[in-house]
């Protein structure tokens, strides 16, 4: 587990919990998304610890009854209000969330860092998400996120024989539920015609860029978009302008570019560390793109 944020074995010892089982998604780039059930049949009687303050969420689905639920944010008690089974909380982790620990509890709660729901608005071209609106302490009744939650309870039970595919797709569809619901997530722009939409193009160039050295197949590309092969490899080209395999070589050249620079590199090199499979075949690719040799191209700059 990293060294922050509120999911896993970190979020079970600030709330005291006998057992927890997580869950975590790589949606976000250099972040997760976490998922987690605590449970306690034997409460503390004492206040939870400390949540490291950080811009994140916790969206708590309440599994069983929890009565008169005593709740603290930034040092504040709320109103006591009980929290039914089926009802969801949420919990800004910038105003340091403190609960009373003092009957059984059974939750799970999903992590949404800011910068994942941001990035939800990104993907459909909207302003990004301010503070979510919720009363402190108080549960509502959200059959989504009840629907949402129970979808990845069979992957608590096996996690090692989860898809991380569809445990990403759930995370995705919980984060987009909240910043809709919760976030005032304005109305979502609809597709180009014949193209990707934004959050399908952007999630494409992400999987190119990461394996620009290694092999990523376009049926494993479709299917991160949820396109079959031939829709998206057309829908690609018609909002890009070129196909996925151009697109790839092109990144792989630009990215020749900069290790050329270092001419403590040879050509063959440097035709490896951008994944072509010998000298010959970057410098065919090399040339048609840019119009010189590689060999040329370091002179020239070099100069």
């Amino acid at each position: 587990m990293s060294e922050s944020g509120a999911y896993g074995q970190r979020l079970s010892d600030c709330l005291h919990s006998e057992s927890s089982r997580a869950l975590v998604s790589h949606t976000l780039r250099k972040g997760v998304v976490g998922y987690t059930e605590t449970r306690s049949d034997h409460p503390t009687y004492a206040l939870s610890e400390p949540i490291p303050r950080e811009d994140a969420f916790l969206i708590t689905l309440q599994l069983r009854d929890f009565p008169d639920h005593k709740y603290w944010e930034d040092g504040r008690q709320t109103p006591v209000f009980s929290l039914r089974a089926g009802c969801t909380a949420v919990h800004d982790l910038k105003r340091s969330p403190v609960f009373l620990m003092d009957k059984p509890f059974h939750s799970v709660h999903f992590y949404l860092p800011r910068k994942f729901l941001n990035a939800i608005a990104d993907d459909v071209d909207a302003p990004h998400i301010g503070d979510l609106h919720y009363e402190p302490g108080h549960g509502v009744d959200d059959p989504t996120m009840r629907a949402l939650a129970s979808a990845l309870f069979p992957a608590l039970d096996q996690p090692e024989q989860a898809n991380h595919m569809f445990v990403d797709h759930i995370m995705s569809a919980v984060g987009f539920h909240v910043a809709q619901t919760y976030g005032g997530l304005e109305a979502v722009t609809g597709l180009m015609r014949g193209g990707l939409a934004p959050w399908q193009q952007r999630r494409a160039k992400e999987i190119i860029e990461a394996n620009l050295v290694g092999e990523i197949s376009l049926t494993e590309l479709a299917r991160e978009c949820c396109l079959s092969a031939s829709h998206f490899s057309r829908a690609f080209r018609d909002t890009v302008g070129i196909s996925p395999h151009q697109w790839l070589l092109r990144r792989r050249i630009e990215k020749a570019k900069q290790l050329l620079r270092n001419r403590q590199l040879s050509l063959s090199e440097v035709a490896l560390d951008c994944g072509f499979a010998d000298q010959s075949h970057f410098t065919r690719v090399f040339t048609k793109l840019s119009g010189t040799s590689p060999g040329a191209w370091r002179r020239l700059h070099q100069r």
